[in-house]
Order: structure tokens, then sequence, then C-alpha cells
């Protein structure tokens, strides 16, 4: 459970340092249908670029934004890339969510406000005296340092030193400081070490997006609920929805199929990872290029016993599949397919992880044979924005491309992948699973092994954690109702 416990001290400061900043806060209500959204606040919108550091860009934090770089508002279906038949290779459909239009280009802006936001209008996180601490393999850390900024906040950014330039260079214009901790994605311990040294400074607030509860409550109130919404609004007659799949990161998005299970009972989980660190598919390690689902552990706010299948993904294979997305002979292979010139620009929404997230979705069409009736869903974290240092490396790598090199590399590393390397995990494989994680978070992390038996024989624990955003929009809403500012509008 989330501590909604108040802190008076601290609340009273943070009120304070909103009424200074015009800053308030949406609710998790709002971010799930924007319709709740005061009219007030959407004519602002509508003149405010999407990653503006202005605070009503938190009113911005939803899979519904219209496909707007500025003066955006809302739409009923969240923007989505669908990948046809002919480039997957499988005759189910596959939905992918995108977070391209998200502030910062990434959902995990919605993620760390899912974090922040319950400790700030308790006052348990005193701005006037705190650090928020973001631990990352990435976009967290990125999304933490935007709303920190937009609250009024500092903000201390760690991630490894090998992750994409760009993520370091728009850091530097946001975050109150940045902590470059050795190594690649797969060195999250490294990034947990760091954590630990910080601590030692009472005004450094950590705010671990593996172990915070406030990450799944986000994806399973805000995600997953796009994410059914998307299938209703585009499904045809016959069609259900088979599953869906997601890469583990901070395991954050797999509280959407939690919901999605709920809705559709006979729909499928699955988990990706890399096939270079497979710690699920068999207790793996190593290192890997897939940014943003950092690895060698599993994260204690995935409900494993919930997952029904791990698939691990070749990192070569999302590499050039971004080549192939995002170069003008790739696009031009694209175009000799059939795709028209909107799917060709809709390809470009897909960051690294999140075309791993379409491969594992081909994989698992292929695993469970599924045909034209079925869909599959899953997000799109980020898009190309932040990775095109990535494909000028793969150029020097591998040399020219052209619209052969872009052929192969479709049959190689989508056409060509096979049902190895998964997983379908039994009540013992999840127990297993599920068992990896008191290496990381009970001997290391000091977290109590009471509560991480809870979350295997207490499954309730988890709907517990999603209700708490009821309680958590009353307090935003007494929190906004203190500074007045939504009064005065």
């Amino acid at each position: 459970m989330i501590d909604l416990s108040i802190h008076k001290e601290g609340l009273a400061h943070n009120i304070q340092k909103a009424k200074e900043n015009n800053i308030i806060i949406p609710t998790i209500a709002q971010m799930q249908n924007p319709d709740l959204i005061p009219e007030k606040i959407k004519e602002k919108l509508s003149h405010t670029d999407l990653w503006a550091v202005d605070p009503i860009n938190l009113f911005r934090i939803s899979w519904h934004n219209e496909a707007k770089e500025s003066g955006g508002l809302f739409q009923k279906v969240p923007n989505y890339v669908e990948i046809p038949s002919v480039l997957s290779g499988v005759p189910c459909r596959i939905l992918a969510m995108a977070g391209k239009w998200f502030p910062t280009g990434c959902h995990k802006v919605g993620a760390s406000f899912g974090c922040l936001a319950p400790r700030l209008v308790t006052g348990q996180f005193d701005a006037t005296y705190h650090h928020a601490v973001w631990p990352s393999t990435g976009n967290y850390c990125r999304g933490g340092a935007f709303n920190s900024k937009l609250l009024a906040c500092d903000s201390v950014a760690i991630l490894p030193q090998d992750m994409s330039k760009e993520r370091f260079d728009w850091l530097k214009s946001i975050a109150g400081q940045i902590i470059a901790t050795p190594g690649c994605e797969s060195n999250v311990k490294e990034i947990f070490d760091k954590t630990w040294e910080l601590k030692q400074d009472p005004t450094m607030m950590i705010f671990n997006q593996f172990a915070e509860m406030g990450n799944p409550l986000w994806h399973y109130n805000v995600t997953g609920y796009a994410l059914a919404e998307l299938f209703e609004a585009v499904k045809k007659p016959g069609q259900k929805l088979a599953g869906a799949a997601f890469t583990s990161g901070s395991a954050g998005t797999m509280s959407a199929g939690d919901l999605l299970k709920e809705r559709y009972p006979y729909a499928k989980l699955a988990v990706g990872e890399a096939l270079q660190c497979p710690t699920i598919v068999n207790n793996g390690f190593g290192g890997h290029r897939i940014e943003g689902i950092g690895d060698k552990h599993i994260p204690w706010v995935h409900n494993v016993r919930n997952t029904d299948m791990g698939i691990a993904i070749d990192d070569e294979d999302s590499q050039r599949l971004l080549r192939l997305f995002n170069t003008a002979p790739g696009q031009a292979y694209l175009k000799k397919l059939g795709m028209s010139d909107e799917q060709i620009e809709k390809f470009t929404w897909m960051g690294i992880s999140g075309i791993a997230n379409v491969l594992c979705c081909i994989k698992m069409a292929k695993w469970y044979e599924l045909t034209e009736n079925d869909v599959l869903v899953t997000v799109l974290t980020d898009s190309a924005v932040m990775y095109k240092s990535r494909v000028e490396e793969l150029n020097e790598m591998y040399g020219e491309y052209s619209e052969f090199e872009a052929e192969k590399d479709h049959a190689l590393h989508m056409l060509g992948l096979k049902t190895d390397s998964m997983i379908e995990l039994t009540y013992p494989e999840r127990k297993r699973v599920h068992n990896l994680k008191y290496y990381t978070w009970v001997e290391q992390q000091q977290m109590n092994v009471e509560d991480l038996n809870d979350q295997w024989y207490k499954p309730e624990v988890w709907d517990e954690v999603h209700k708490q955003a009821k309680q958590l929009d009353e307090l935003i809403n007494e929190f906004n109702e203190a500074t007045g500012l939504l009064k005065a509008l």
C-alpha cells in the first residue's frame, strides 16, 4: 500500500510553493478521462507547446493528447500505431499505443507523477527542503525531472553513462543535477548503489520506480483504461482481445495488463526482456541495448503471479528495425510494401523499447497461433526522437543503408522471428520468478520479507493499491482547494 499519511508542515510548505508558482495538480480521474478537465485549463493548453516547462502541462499527462507539438487538446481514441500483417508476418492485429505525445515524448512522465504526487500532496516530500531523486535507465528520470520542474521541486537524475546522447542533452536543461553511473542498460544495481549513497543526506528523497507503488497505480488506472478504450474503439465484429505484451522495465506498465485481464478474462499477459539478459526466462544476466528495460532483477512492483508468459527479444532485432523505420531507404522499402505515408510516419513513433514490445507481440501471436479474429495490444514508451544518434551509430557500424538492406532487415529481424527464448509461466515458474525479488529487494534493498510473501499469497494487495487512486484524488482535490488557484481560474 502507498503511505498517504499527512505531514502537516511539509504540506503547508508545498501549498505555499504551489500558490507562488501557479501550480494546479490534475487528478488520476482527469488523466483517465480528460473530459473532466476544466475548460479554462483546456483554453490555456490550446496555446501551450507540448514540451513547454509550464505547470499547465501536468494536465497533458494523458494517453488522449492530440498528436500536435503545440496547442493540442484531447481526443477520445488514444494515438496508436497498427502493425499490418504484411509487416508483422502474423494474421492477428497488433495495436501499439503511442507515448510520443506526452510531454517529454514519453509515457514515463506519467509513472513519475504517480510516484511523486502521493508524497507531494501529503507533505511527506517537502518541496522547500527535499530534492527529488530519480534513479532510472533513461526515460523515468527524464519524466521525473520534468515533473519536478513543473512542480517547482529540485531534482537529481540518475542514469547509466551508456544511455543515448539525446537523453543527457535534454536533461541538462531540466534536471538540477545529473549523475551518470557505470555501465549500460542492465547495470541497475549500480544505480541502486548510488541511491544508497545519496540517502545519507536527509534532504535527498528517492523515488525508485522499481519499488514505488505509485508506478503501477498510475499505469493500472490510466494506461490500462486507455488500452481498453482503444480496443473497444477500433475492434471489428468478431474480434477479441487475446492479450497484451510489455517489456519489463520497471514493470509498472504490467499493471495495465492487470486491468485488461479483469476486463477480458481470456486475455494473456506477457512480459518481455532482452535475450542478452534473460532474467525471467532462465535467471540469466548480461548487458544489452534495448534502452528503457533495465534488467538483472525482478522489480518489486511486478505482479508476477498475474503474468502468463516471458519473452526474450534479441537487441539486434530492435536496433536493425530502428534503422529500417527511420531512414529514407527503409521508408522507401516500406512504401513498396504498400504502406501509406501516414503509416510510414507513424512507424517513427516507435523507439527501441517500443519496437521490442511489438516484437514481443509477434512472438506471442506465433506461440498462441492467433488469427485475424485476435487483437494484441502494447505501448510505445517513446519515439525515435531520443535515438537519432543510435541510427547514426548503426550507419557507422554497418555501412550505408539501402532498400536491399531494409528488405533483409525486415526478413531477418521481424518476419523471421521464431518461438524460441520464450516460456509459458506455470505456477512453479511464476513462483520462481517472484522468488528472484528476494535477492534484490530483501537482501540488498532492505525490504520486508513479509511484504514480499504478501505479494504472492495475498494477491488482493495489488487490488488495494489500484483502488488507492480514489483516495489520492481526494487529497489532490484538497490540495488544489487549499491553494485556491482552481477557483480563481
